[in-house]
């Protein structure tokens, strides 16, 4: 038996892509009996020199399929590796001689950093071999969620305020996952704020570089996604390379907290804050309108570019 594991990784204005444009950090450091380490993150009492080393980055994948023998069946599982819910669908790439209960293509919807059996798997004849392979696929946030009306606060701490593309923008707000986005003009390292009280569900932060090539750099911004409690879900992209997250998974966070530095990272035409509001409407990510509070009262945005 095969087994593969495809894992769904950030889309739309932040959309896939297959090469890689990014980079995290390896650090190193030599101890006191001349041993070198390398880590994945700095020692809680570092010697006197550490030093980081860039290496490729690919976007984190938000769900992983682990599969448990069980006498003649096999068991498919998804692990959720976010602090908020994830729905996932699982199918077979290919099959010979093998069934499901319930059949392929089957959802569920995993709870945060929890785990659901979505399929139980064995063979269709007993009597003879076969083999499978599967795809899985994940979208974040629980499909039966449902978005209220509320006001959400301006998700940036500066004097001036300029929204360079609106609902429906042309250059990358034209689908579901960014109909209703907005990008607000900001320098590199402007504070980003929370709109709305919510739990950090998911963060990237291993990407430096940007540009106007999709297939390069789409898929590859740093950003923060908050989870509120009706389900709802913030999205704060193209943040700063450099300490641009501020936050971490699983933290509570309320309404105008700092949680990262806005940037340009990923596609992008230069330094701006990505916001969408998001809800999951079965597998797919569909952007909706907000409202939102301004300088001098509510906000009109305007549609386009």
């Amino acid at each position: 038996m095969r087994a593969r594991t495809f894992a769904w990784t950030l889309g739309a204005a932040l959309a896939t892509a297959a090469s890689a444009a990014g980079a995290a950090k390896v650090y190193r450091w030599t101890d006191r009996n001349g041993v070198t380490h390398y880590g994945d993150h700095v020692p809680d009492a570092p010697p006197a020199a550490v030093q980081a080393i860039p290496v490729q980055a690919e976007p984190g994948a938000i769900a992983r399929l682990r599969l448990e023998q069980d006498g003649e069946r096999y068991l498919a599982w998804a692990d959720n590796r976010l602090a908020g819910p994830v729905e996932v669908e699982l199918g077979f790439a290919r099959s010979h001689n093998f069934a499901s209960r319930p059949s392929l293509p089957a959802r569920a919807t995993v709870p945060a950093r929890g785990s659901a059996l979505v399929a139980v798997l064995g063979l269709a004849d007993p009597d003879s071999g076969g083999d499978f392979e599967l795809a899985l696929t994940g979208t974040p946030g629980d499909p039966a969620a449902r978005a209220r009306d509320v006001e959400y606060l301006l998700p940036l701490r500066q004097a001036d305020f300029r929204i360079d593309q609106g609902y429906g923008g042309h250059f990358s707000h034209a689908d579901p996952q960014n109909r209703y986005a907005v990008d607000f003009a900001a320098a590199v390292g402007t504070p980003v704020l929370a709109a709305r009280e919510g739990t950090v569900m998911q963060v990237e932060s291993d990407f430096d570089q940007a540009g106007l090539n999709r297939e390069r750099y789409g898929g590859r911004a740093n950003f923060v996604r908050i989870l509120h409690d009706d389900g709802s879900m913030a999205l704060y992209a193209h943040l700063n390379a450099d300490n641009g997250v501020l936050v971490r998974v699983g933290q509570r966070v309320r309404a105008g907290q700092q949680i990262g530095l806005s940037g340009n990272t990923g596609f992008s035409t230069g330094p701006h804050l990505h916001f969408a509001v998001q809800v999951n409407r079965g597998m797919r990510l569909e952007s909706v309108p907000f409202r939102m509070a301004g300088p001098r009262g509510p906000l009109r945005i305007a549609g386009g570019r």
